[in-house]
């Protein structure tokens, strides 16, 4: 196993299915379309971020912590499943939200992510936009510590080379279901933001011999800011999983933008598409924050034709639906 020198907790309930999105393929007439499913890793609704939280949490645990600091947006699927990882494990945990969206649904403030964080019993504190939230928590973790407490800062998104650990286990996991399966897919799409998921299966797939390329749909309206995440954190993962192949970023990274819309939060016209085409066809939810752009990405591509009808291609479904409910009037009948 890759990550066998590397301590973990168990959180997620693995391996998440692969399920073939038979009607949908049908429906589009090609390629075949599968879909990886880590909104079902289980922590509280599940996510990607379970995956990384394994390694983050037992590095805490490590360390010593007795509490946990991590910050995100109002609608964050990263600390909601932080606190519930939070909760497992018997940790404090403290979150530093910021109202870094502008939606204009009054239930953005309360619904979604925003109840399930309090419901988890994480202490949690809101702060206006254009905050230094990481600041926020490093003055935060002085303070605990002046109580005698042993806090964990955990970035966001869970997005360092040991959360990154996670998502180059799913790679491994990915390889031997296709397999399994008997399909060789042409690529591996996924909405990418903070950078930590597209970076470990980055390094996992170089592990492994680049059998197929990861193409990380950017979501935030800012492109630069992912890049430069992923470059810092993919070495930085190799280096953990004890490999030394030579990564060229020119070659294994490919951020695609045009598919975020005015910014990070705010849905798409396309992004609902993606949802209700999805939800309707195949009964799978996607959320409007990432997955549905995402996923409105990879629809394009095959539209424009860049796959053969008899292609196949992957889909990886990070999570996020819990979010929804702060978005009502997307589906509202009119």
């Amino acid at each position: 196993m890759l990550t066998e020198f590397n301590p973990s907790v168990s959180l997620a309930f693995l391996p998440t299915p692969l399920q073939a999105l038979d009607r949908l393929s049908d429906y589009l007439g090609g390629p075949r379309i599968w879909i990886k499913r880590d909104d079902c890793t289980g922590l509280a609704g599940g996510g990607n971020k379970t995956r990384k939280l394994e390694f983050l949490i037992a590095d805490a645990l490590e360390k010593g912590a007795d509490s946990i600091i991590t910050t995100g947006g109002l609608q964050s699927n990263h600390v909601r499943q932080t606190a519930a990882a939070a909760a497992r494990y018997g940790l404090d945990c403290y979150l530093i939200l910021v109202r870094n969206v502008e939606w204009s649904d009054p239930a953005y403030q309360t619904s979604g992510n925003r109840t399930l964080d309090h419901l988890l019993g994480a202490k949690v504190s809101v702060y206006p936009a254009g905050t230094d939230r990481d600041q926020i928590m490093v003055d935060l973790a002085e303070n605990l510590k002046t109580e005698g407490k042993t806090p964990y800062i955990i970035p966001v998104g869970g997005s360092n080379a040991t959360g990154a650990l996670g998502y180059a286990t799913a790679a491994m996991e990915l390889l031997d279901q296709c397999r399994s399966q008997k399909t060789t897919p042409k690529a591996l799409y996924h909405a990418t933001s903070s950078g930590g998921t597209q970076a470990g299966l980055i390094a996992g797939l170089i592990s492994a011999k680049r059998p197929f390329p990861v193409i990380g749909i950017e979501v935030d309206g800012k492109a630069d800011p992912v890049r430069e995440a992923i470059l810092e954190i993919v070495p930085r993962t190799l280096e953990k999983l004890g490999r030394f192949e030579r990564w060229d970023p020119d070659h294994d990274l490919e951020v695609v933008t045009g598919y975020s819309g005015e910014s990070y939060g705010l849905p798409t016209d396309a992004g609902q598409k993606a949802m209700e085409l999805l939800a309707r066809i195949e009964g799978i939810l996607l959320d409007p924050v990432y997955t549905a752009k995402g996923f409105a990405g990879l629809l394009d591509h095959i539209r424009q034709g860049r796959f053969k009808k008899s292609d196949t291609v992957i889909f990886l479904h990070t999570g996020g639906a819990q979010a929804i409910g702060a978005y009502p009037s997307l589906f509202v009948p009119e």
